[in-house]
């Protein structure tokens, strides 16, 4: 187990090095000399050449990053066409980043402190990544949330991908006769069975692509792309440039007082449920019928958060403070 992280350590250092260094030719790419003698300064163990090239292969079997060797230039790049993975992979550097500061200073364990708002960890995720890898057909049954918990079953699934979402894991997969590609929710699975039935994966798919213009899991192909504006106070506008609602943000006012933004998106539930998670100030400019659907929801909330008025006389108001 200890070799296996020890491997998994040098396959991030070598990704973040790559990413990290701007090559003579302005992309990203880092000699053989560099590259060794970075991971040689932050391993126990210093490793050869050979172990090098071996861990890169190790990369684009785990991480499907290819990483390429250029002779003229005796230097290792990150191929342009994984660039597409670049958020993902800067979020999982950053992770690691931080389990590196913690491991080398063990009093930062008393000074950085994870999130506990996570989802419970699926027994089924190891047999899915191994389904996932070596093409297998899966069977399951499913609780519909939506339905109070009716559960339905799914025969001769073919699992293509784990996709992660606001905390929770999916899995995206076809049916056996490969028209669409559904989402699957780990936490709803119930007696999964990985057969040793093989198929074929479709290798034609966009799947970032497929969620370029989506928030969340949902991915109505029946939607359109729609310019969504909205507007917020001076305080709410600073979360949002902290933490854009999505990769098309675009900022239309930063006065001081008004916050406005425009994004593109198809209009699901998970994106209406992201605009009411931060809803303090927020108007929806346009599209009408995105407002109408936000004024909904806050009339029945209102209706079912309502408050007898005795509460509001002066009296109880007093004797509860």
């Amino acid at each position: 187990m200890a070799r296996q992280i020890d491997g998994i350590r040098r396959m991030l250092l070598i990704i973040n090095k790559i990413y990290a260094t701007n090559g003579q030719y302005g992309d990203s790419c880092v000699s053989v000399h560099e590259l060794l003698s970075y991971i040689n300064d932050h391993v126990d163990a210093p490793i050869s050449e050979r172990t090098l090239q071996r861990d890169i292969n190790d990369i684009e079997m785990l991480f499907h990053i290819e990483i390429s060797f250029d002779r003229a230039t005796n230097s290792y790049r990150i191929n342009e066409r994984f660039s597409s993975r670049e958020d993902r992979l800067s979020e999982m550097l950053l992770n690691f980043e931080l389990l590196n500061a913690v491991d080398e200073s063990p009093n930062m364990r008393s000074y950085i402190l994870p999130e506990h708002h996570r989802a419970v960890f699926s027994k089924y995720m190891p047999q899915l990544i191994y389904a996932v890898r070596n093409q297998h057909t899966i069977s399951f049954q499913y609780v519909l949330y939506r339905h109070g918990g009716e559960v339905i079953t799914k025969e001769n699934i073919l699992p293509h991908y784990i996709k992660e979402s606001n905390q929770l894991w999916y899995v995206l997969t076809y049916d056996a006769d490969g028209y669409q590609l559904k989402a699957y929710g780990i936490d709803r699975i119930r007696n999964l069975v990985v057969h040793d039935t093989l198929f074929e994966r479709n290798v034609d798919i966009d799947v970032n692509g497929m969620y370029r213009d989506c928030y969340g899991i949902w991915n109505d192909e029946s939607l359109p792309v729609e310019e969504v504006i909205l507007q917020y106070d001076n305080r709410d506008g600073y979360f949002l440039k902290a933490m854009p609602l999505h990769h098309t943000q675009r900022v239309l006012v930063d006065d001081g007082k008004v916050f406005k933004i425009s994004v593109h998106v198809k209009i699901t539930n998970d994106f209406v449920m992201a605009l009411l998670s931060r809803s303090r100030s927020l108007e929806v400019i346009a599209p009408m019928h995105l407002r109408k659907r936000i004024m909904d929801v806050y009339r029945e909330a209102l209706v079912r958060n309502s408050v007898p008025n005795d509460l509001f006389n002066n009296n109880n108001v007093e004797s509860n403070k």
